[in-house]
């Protein structure tokens, strides 16, 4: 099932509770006149196949039910198969989805958004064909989203127990984890024959989550382990007797000392070998048709045809073009000196201007801070936005157990059934990684008018199949939105503290630099060193920040390279729409467009925005 995992990979952070407003997405062409009853009849039948489809593909993931929150549970104490005969069965699937769109519908009968769907569809299935060519150009342990973390994460947040069968279930998926591990294993192995393994810096990581994985309740005597103590929990909360409660809770011991454990040490058993037959090259070049595999994962990722070259140069002058406006809030603040410099003065850990203090009350006080900036942003939304997100958000820390190797924020969005809420994830392990001056960025990012606003709102268009509202593997959109949020509430009265102004400029030059690296790396043949060397001398961020940002480059080729370009394209259609509209240009219909028909590649976001303005027009 592992192209199932690939292809429902880029939905996991799409997924969000769905609305009883039955709203729809928004058409450009308001004045067309009424489809025929053929063309109704048609783009119906297509949209009944696009959902079927969706349906029948998430019952082929165990994984992916669980994320849905489909009711049906007879699966929800099963993992997902990954091994070569799955990935067979898997592209097969979608060849023969897409085969059936092409025998079965005729896109000249379908109106205007069914021809999107359709158009989408065939992009969906074309690429998760094309992925099982680059099946094995993967680093199925990093320290991005490695087995090893990725699978008590799913466990802690995933698998809820609300009935003794659920808990039953989950024990059932402990027990499971010792055969999934060793699927991966065996990938492992198979990527290596194929000339694929992660550089030596990976292993690391790898080794230290899975230790702590194993430290705790039952297999060492300082405490609860973590996977314990979260079915601990979960246990206790429910309405049964203390006799099943106890069954419950030895059972647990039981599996994850006789499958979780074994798994564990075989896993570092193996990556500890492998560690010392990995070298220090880091980019993609390294792979046999290397160059091909990059130039895929820069269209796959940005949704355009633009070159490692052009990226490459664009960052550059992004760059250039943001540090010319640091200066400018340089001088406002009163500082003498360089840039440099300044990125000095704002790096200082000890400066309690800038930064938590490192320990639980200043790690507090960080998550304290980000809901109070969510809170103030909620009310201004009217002044933006026609549809607003119905589902909840909160804020949330990263887990002890995988706080080392994640990233600084990231954003999981709610189930289906609203049991789950979205989530926003800051990472306090280390706050000099968080400075105060760039929260209101991140936070507007990930949370509102961000991810949770830009997922959720896709999620409630249920005029659009669930593929397209659930779905959707178009990164420079989905990143590309989440940027521009970071810039939009400026526009608004936020960023008062010239800070805090500084702080979102040193996120958008964040973003630049990784044009600039992420292809320096994979197609300049750049070393880790190098990068992490360009990232400390033209940011402010520090040096950890740097290294894990050089590090997600090497293990995730391409993908963030979407965030800027996805922001540069949406900048620019709406200054277009703004000009050619004038005064009749309203920024409430304009994001309506680009919210409510989900996640596109750029050019059909493009095309939607065009028609919009014609119509406005007229």
């Amino acid at each position: 099932m592992k192209k199932i995992v690939l292809f429902l990979a880029s939905l996991l952070l799409i997924i969000t509770i769905i609305s009883c407003d039955k709203r729809q997405p928004i058409d450009a062409n308001l004045n067309e006149e009424a489809p025929s009853e053929e063309v109704q009849k048609e783009s119906k039948k297509a949209n009944d196949f696009f959902d079927v489809s969706f349906d029948t593909a998430v019952k082929r993931s165990p994984i992916w039910m669980s994320y849905q929150g489909v009711k049906d549970k007879r699966a929800y104490g099963l993992w997902d198969e990954v091994s070569e005969e799955a990935a067979k069965n898997d592209v097969k699937f979608y060849q023969s989805l897409l085969k059936k769109a092409k025998d079965s519908l005729d896109y000249n009968k379908l109106d205007k958004t069914t021809q999107i769907s359709y158009k989408l569809f065939e992009l969906f299935c074309q690429d998760n064909i094309e992925q099982y060519k680059w099946r094995h150009y993967n680093y199925p342990v990093n320290q991005m989203r490695g087995v090893q973390s990725s699978t008590p994460a799913f466990l802690i947040n995933i698998h809820k127990i609300n009935s003794y069968d659920d808990a039953l279930a989950y024990l059932n998926r402990l027990e499971g984890i010792q055969k999934r591990i060793m699927q991966y294993i065996s990938k492992l192995e198979k990527n290596e024959a194929m000339g694929v393994v992660p550089p030596q810096f990976v292993f690391d990581y790898v080794i230290d989550d899975s230790k702590k994985i194993l430290k705790g309740k039952p297999f060492t005597n300082d405490g609860e382990s973590t996977l314990y103590a979260d079915f601990k929990k979960k246990v206790n909360a429910l309405d049964i007797k203390d006799g099943k409660k106890e069954q419950l809770l030895l059972g647990c011991e039981k599996r994850l000392m006789v499958n979780v454990s074994p798994a564990y040490q075989k896993l570092i058993e193996f990556v500890e070998k492998q560690k010392e037959r990995a070298t220090t090259d880091d980019g993609v070049w390294k792979f046999d048709k290397g160059e091909e595999f990059y130039k895929y994962k820069l269209k796959s990722m940005t949704t355009t045809n633009m070159s490692a070259d052009e990226i490459h140069n664009l960052g550059l002058k992004e760059v250039e073009r943001i540090h010319n406006e640091m200066k400018a809030i340089m001088a406002k603040v009163n500082f003498e000196g360089t840039l440099q410099e300044f990125f000095v003065f704002m790096k200082d850990k000890e400066n309690s201007q800038f930064y938590y203090a490192d320990t639980p009350e200043g790690k507090k006080a960080y998550m304290d801070k980000a809901e109070e900036i969510i809170d103030a942003m909620r009310p201004k939304l009217d002044e933006l936005f026609i549809t607003k997100p119905k589902a909840k958000l909160i804020v949330k820390p990263v887990e002890a157990f995988r706080e080392k190797s994640a990233g600084k924020a990231f954003y999981q969005s709610p189930s289906p059934d609203g049991s789950r809420p979205g989530t926003y994830y800051a990472n306090t392990y280390k706050m000099e990684s968080m400075p105060k001056y760039q929260m209101e960025a991140l936070a507007y990012h990930e949370a509102i008018p961000g991810h949770h606003m830009q997922l959720s709102i896709a999620q409630e268009m249920e005029g659009m199949p669930k593929f397209r509202r659930f779905g959707g593997n178009f990164t420079a959109y989905i990143e590309g939105w989440g940027l521009y949020s970071e810039y939009l509430p400026k526009e608004i009265g936020f960023y008062q503290d010239p800070y805090s102004d500084f702080g979102r400029l040193a996120m958008e030059l964040w973003r630049a630099c990784r044009l600039v690296v992420d292809t320096g790396i994979h197609a300049k043949q750049w070393t880790r060193e190098q990068g992490i060397e360009y990232y400390t001398s033209n940011t402010p961020n520090s040096d950890d920040d740097c290294k894990k940002m050089v590090e997600r480059h090497i293990v995730m080729p391409g993908q963030a390279t979407a965030y800027k370009i996805g922001m540069i394209k949406i900048l620019e259609l709406r200054e277009n729409a703004k000009e050619q509209l004038g005064n009749k240009f309203d920024i409430k219909g304009f994001h309506e467009v680009v919210l409510t028909n989900g996640a596109l590649p750029l050019d059909i976001l493009e095309d939607l925005i065009n028609e919009w303005v014609e119509q406005k027009k007229k």
